[in-house]
């Protein structure tokens, strides 16, 4: 049996005035899985998280958190989730520690209890030497791991992450997405992130959702979006002598003319997995040896380019 959604948008409509920024949406997030929501500025990625959040209502469908309607049960969802916004959310007037003893006194944690997390975090993000200090002479990077620290205080069971990356540098985003991950494989964990940076949902993400003008124009895990949309590249190593004769037989097979590479291989795309031993059998039957045959699969990148190549984008929505 399937288990039923944690996060669930069902035909959602919400509009700025004229603007539609989300066009009958269905978002369905189980336990345990990350879930990035992909797409250009205005796409709708942070509306969703807004309405999923409680700080939106929707004009059409319905938004659940488990059972409860976000809008109507705000302070029960609210002990569910961890929201972290694209700007950091914290006061440069206090000190990384004061920050979290005062997002847990709001959070009614216990003193103790909060200390210990508090810490076990900031050792993890690497701000434990920097605890006792003004967040005003932070660095960009380190407000935003401290924002997170504050998000994960309270371990909540659901993670809501716009852009939570963006201004870390390489090694503390390494750190963060590991701690995502961990969080993730916890079977009541969710995360829900929106991000522009492809690589990084591609290595996070169990599954992805593509936004374009408030609407879903593909959804699933990097290797199917890659097998629906992008067929990738599939090399044959045949030698450098036979490949002009091997692009004169395999011109006739495939839908784009092959190319050869360095290496004596050659280069041919937008076709099938299972047309792979029909092309090799050609080959062989024009007497050009094959070495090699091997399959790239497309980076999530190349799969999104190619989709938003095909849909009109709109002016930019909220």
């Amino acid at each position: 049996m399937t288990a039923e959604p944690v996060l669930r948008l069902d035909g959602v409509t919400r509009r700025f005035g004229d603007v539609v920024a989300l066009d009958e949406l269905t978002l369905h997030v189980p336990a345990g899985q990350v879930v990035g929501l992909l797409g250009h500025n205005g796409a709708g990625k942070t509306t969703a998280v807004r309405l999923l959040a409680g700080l939106l209502a929707p004009d059409a469908g319905a938004v659940r958190v488990d059972t409860l309607d976000p809008v109507v049960d705000g302070a029960a969802v609210r002990q569910r989730l961890g929201v972290l916004p694209a700007r950091p959310i914290v006061d440069d007037r206090l000190t990384g520690a004061q920050n979290l003893s005062f997002a847990a006194a709001v959070f009614g944690l216990e003193p103790e209890v909060a200390r210990e997390r508090a810490g076990e975090l900031l050792a993890s993000f690497g701000l434990d030497a920097r605890a006792d200090e003004r967040v005003g002479g932070y660095s960009t990077g380190m407000r935003q791991r401290l924002s997170l620290v504050r998000v994960l205080l309270t371990d909540p069971q659901v993670l809501l992450l716009d852009e939570p990356t963006a201004a870390l540098d390489p090694i503390a985003a390494r750190q963060v997405l590991r701690t995502l991950a961990t969080l993730a494989a916890r079977a009541d964990r969710t995360v829900v992130v929106c991000t522009h940076d492809l690589a990084e949902a591609e290595t996070l993400c169990d599954r992805v959702v593509v936004l374009a003008n408030g609407r879903s124009i593909a959804e699933g895990s990097p290797a199917e979006l890659a097998a629906a949309h992008r067929p990738g590249e599939l090399r044959f190593d045949v030698g450098a002598d036979a490949a002009p004769s091997a692009v004169a037989v395999l011109s006739h097979l495939v839908p784009v003319e092959p190319r050869i590479l360095a290496g004596g291989r050659v280069s041919v795309t937008g076709v099938a997995h299972e047309a792979v031993p029909d092309l090799v059998r050609h080959l062989v039957a024009a007497d050009i040896p094959v070495h090699e045959a091997v399959r790239s699969r497309p980076s999530l990148q190349e799969v999104y380019l190619a989709l938003h190549g095909e849909v009109p984008l709109e002016e930019e929505r909220p």
